[in-house]
């Protein structure tokens, strides 16, 4: 496609972080069927940014999962949309770092996204490969990504209200949102260990004390707008990490947690896009069966085809 001025105009490309072991799951959900017809979230995903206006999907994933990938989803997608795929991989970092000794997984959400940069070109999205989040996110994101230059470091997130997010299955680990008046973001906290509760959730911080939540928060759920900027500073970041915490075996690098660095030094601007669609995902096991009914009732009401890709 060629723009006004005779520019390429590249379609919004989706970044599927689908690398994750899936422990507390206890398999591996990212190709777990929840749809009527055997679908899986990432095909609902896939199909609400399709319609949304974007034109590749680059997954990132395991080396060890890539037949069930390539056997679930790039027959099925090559022929709607460019399809593309990167490893995120544990011995993956800059040079003059090495692995330490005892270390077994990646090194968090923010590596994924830089395993990504091979395979993208202008500006793109980062999604769980696990939330469905909804028709209305995708157009939203769609909208603010279209006309952005590769160098523009204004990035955005889809907003949700932290109360409707919890799981009733255990805790969960959520971004948690100080928005501006102009509905920009000021700061992000990654909060692991989010419980609900009947007045809201709490957490412990970081001395172990109970904190707790009104459950009106705005909290991330990893739904990201970005361009190819993102890397070149997510670098600088990842290596002052690994400079910090890189003998640590269980450490990781959250998205929030370079987003909120970025925004608090000025190097970049985040617009908080709130989504008015229900956000639901699996990150138990129990939570599959709420999955399985809440995408029935959209297709009951024609929001989605059965089977989704017929």
């Amino acid at each position: 496609m060629v723009g006004l001025k005779g520019e390429k105009t590249i379609k919004p490309t989706l970044v599927v972080l689908a690398a994750g072991i899936g422990a507390r799951y206890g398999g591996l959900k990212q190709v777990d069927g929840v749809g009527p017809s055997g679908e899986t979230i990432i095909d609902y995903s896939i199909y609400d940014a399709v319609r949304a206006g974007f034109g590749k999907v680059v997954f990132v994933i395991r080396k060890s999962i890539e037949k069930e990938f390539h056997d679930v989803f790039m027959k099925s997608l090559r022929s709607r949309l460019e399809v593309d795929y990167v490893f995120q991989e544990l011995e993956d970092i800059p040079p003059g770092f090495s692995v330490p000794a005892g270390r077994v997984k990646p090194w968090g959400t923010s590596h994924a996204v830089l395993a990504s940069a091979p395979k993208v070109e202008g500006p793109f999205a980062a999604i769980n490969a696990d939330d469905f989040y909804g028709a209305g996110a995708y157009a939203a994101m769609a909208g603010f990504l279209r006309g952005l230059g590769p160098k523009s470091a204004a990035f955005s997130l889809i907003g949700y209200t932290l109360g409707t997010t919890l799981s009733e299955h255990g805790t969960v680990a959520r971004g948690v949102c100080e928005e501006a008046e102009d509905g920009f973001l000021k700061a992000i906290v990654e909060r692991t260990g989010v419980e609900k509760t009947a007045e809201g959730a709490r957490f412990l911080d970081e001395a172990g004390r109970e904190v707790r939540l009104s459950g009106r928060e705005t909290v991330s759920m990893n739904f990201w707008g970005f361009t190819p900027a993102f890397y070149e500073l997510a670098r600088a970041e990842f290596e002052a990490f690994l400079r910090a915490k890189g003998g640590d075996l269980k450490a990781e690098i959250y998205i929030p947690l370079i987003v909120n660095a970025l925004v608090k030094s000025g190097r970049a601007s985040v617009k908080i896009l709130p989504s008015r669609d229900k956000w639901f995902g699996v990150t138990y096991r129990e939570d599959k069966p709420k999955v399985m009914a809440e995408i029935a009732r959209l297709v009951a009401a024609g929001a989605y085809p059965s089977p989704l890709w017929d």
